[in-house]
C-alpha cells in the first residue's frame, strides 16, 4: 500500500460470514453496495464495530472529551 491510498479498513458482514479490508476512500461506496446487492438494502455489512469504538476512543481522547 502506499501512502497515496490512505489506510484500508476492515469491514464485516455477519449475514455473509465474510471479512475485508477495503481502501478509506471506498468505505462507504463499497458497504452500500454490499448491502444492495446481497441484502436488499439492509444495513447488514459494516465498519468493524471495534474499529469504531477505537475510533471514537482516540477521538475523544484528542479532543479532550475525557478530560
Amino acid at each position: 500500500m502506499t501512502d497515496s491510498e490512505g489506510p484500508e479498513i476492515p469491514v464485516v458482514c455477519e449475514g455473509c460470514g465474510t471479512r475485508t479490508a477495503v481502501p478509506f476512500d471506498d468505505v462507504e461506496d463499497a458497504v452500500a453496495r454490499h448491502n444492495e446487492q446481497l441484502h436488499d438494502g439492509d444495513p447488514v455489512a459494516e465498519v468493524d464495530p471495534d474499529v469504531l469504538d477505537e475510533l471514537a476512543d482516540r477521538f475523544a481522547r484528542d479532543s479532550g472529551l475525557l478530560e
